[in-house]
């Protein structure tokens, strides 16, 4: 059996090493490179990432050989293709941006593989399959494809496959439009694997995957007057295991978990999960900090987990008032929130993920920092993805940030961090202790060290 992802106790902490590093080392990044999504398919062997300018790149595991059987494999490209292209909304006269939010695998039925992708307004299905044979020797075709005369046909011939270079194709199945007024922030795959939602700013779609003309609006927050708005949707997730159970996180650092069966249009929630807030920490910031930018179950479905601008809670979800586990991210930017206001990074939407076991929990920072939380021991590391640790198996040092005081040696300050380089988007292998990390325009992949 495949250890999924570590334990979380005992003293086996992971120590991390290099793996690869995908993407240009140019200083200047062109804007259309930018990654905006990360995911591991289901058995982890396929990685893709969307990037701003619309195209997915699928990445896939090279296979133990005989010569190196111990050997795990690296990751290659598999796949490139333009999904979404940049669009203008003639009546609301607004430019429809091309870049991908989000990357959903759906779990593999045949050889071929299928992914959901969506830019603001439209999701498209992808199917990947692979071509390794053609047919030759048809009758009414000669070898270039052109038709023979009729009468040139003196014989009936079996065509026959033979063998050709291996192509990957990606090939668009289904295309769901026209059902969200604004921005989509979430797709989630309902572990029906027949239904999907799509959230936007207001409301929640629930689609079939075989039906592209009408879907069913589940939740609607949109109010008559929309002056009196106070919140927004942010994201939405489907329960892993309970196929009429979904949640969904809003702006103001609420989470609302329906069910499908009580009632066709979810605007009662069945359970709300809320921390009360402290008033003596209260600020002009607290509302915007408080936005939760991004919601997962565990694999277990026991668990959920937010994460905020600070902080990342686990929620048990038989316990709505307070979350479980609490774990600060970057608490050393509280006294930095009146300029990270000013830049627009305040702004700015991190994702978390867990590791396969739901032991260990892991979302990015700035400085290209990322931070992974082992939650039975309480250990966290703060890690660093850049070029200079980039070299093959060399291992991660812990960074530290100096909050206070004299800076130790192999700290950095406060004031040092680059908050232009930012790790928005992290993935976990769902059985093995191997993440990706999307910075910027380059996606490192790292592993654990084995002795």
């Amino acid at each position: 059996v495949a250890r999924a992802g570590g334990d979380g106790g005992g003293n086996n902490e992971v120590q991390w090493c290099f793996l690869q590093v995908k993407g240009a080392i140019d200083e200047d990044v062109a804007e259309a490179d930018i990654i905006s999504t990360v995911e591991f398919n289901y058995t982890g062997d396929l990685l893709a990432t969307g990037d701003k300018g619309g195209r997915v790149v699928i990445f896939q595991r090279e296979q133990e050989t005989k010569s190196r059987p111990l050997c795990r494999g690296e990751y290659n490209v598999y796949s490139t293709f333009q999904s979404h292209e940049p669009e203008f909304d003639y009546l609301k006269s607004l430019e429809i941006e091309e870049k991908i939010n989000k990357i959903r695998w759906l779990p593999q039925q045949n050889a071929a593989h299928f992914l959901l992708s969506t830019n603001d307004k439209t999701i498209k299905l992808w199917k990947i399959s692979e071509r390794d044979k053609r047919a030759e020797g048809y009758n009414l075709k000669d070898e270039d494809g052109r038709l023979r005369e009729p009468f040139r046909v003196t014989e009936l011939r079996v065509p026959t496959l033979k063998p050709m270079d291996l192509m990957v194709e990606a090939s668009p199945r289904r295309t769901f439009a026209n059902a969200h007024t604004y921005h989509i922030n979430s797709i989630s795959v309902n572990s029906d694997y027949a239904t999907y939602l799509s959230a936007d700013d207001l409301r929640i779609n629930l689609w079939h995957l075989e039906v592209t003309n009408r879907s069913f609006n589940i939740v609607d927050i949109k109010p008559a007057n929309m002056e009196e708005l106070t919140e927004v949707i942010t994201a939405a997730e489907f329960h892993p295991h309970h196929c009429n159970v979904f949640v969904y996180s809003s702006s103001k650092g609420t989470i609302r978990l329906c069910d499908m069966r009580s009632a066709a249009l979810c605007d009662q929630h069945s359970k709300f999960f809320e921390e009360p807030e402290d008033p003596s920490s209260r600020s002009f910031f607290s509302e915007i900090i408080s936005s939760i930018s991004d919601v997962k179950f565990s694999h277990s479905g026991r668990y959920m987990m937010t994460r905020d601008y600070l902080s990342v809670k686990v929620w048990d979800l038989n316990m709505e008032n307070k979350p479980v586990e609490t774990y600060q991210v970057h608490e050393y930017l509280r006294s930095k929130l009146c300029s990270l206001y000013e830049n627009d990074c305040i702004f700015d939407k991190f994702e978390c993920c867990w590791n396969g076991s739901d032991s260990t929990i892991m979302t990015g920072s700035y400085n290209n920092f990322f931070r992974t939380f082992e939650r039975g021991s309480r250990r966290d590391a703060t890690l660093e993805a850049s070029r200079e640790s980039s070299k093959p198996r060399a291992v991660l040092k812990p960074r530290k940030v100096c909050t206070s005081g004299k800076r130790k040696k192999d700290e950095i300050t406060v004031d040092s961090l680059d908050f232009n380089k930012k790790i928005l988007h992290t993935a976990w292998h769902p059985m093995e202790n191997i993440i990706a990390v999307a910075a910027t325009n380059n996606l490192y992949l790292f592993q654990e060290k084995v002795n």
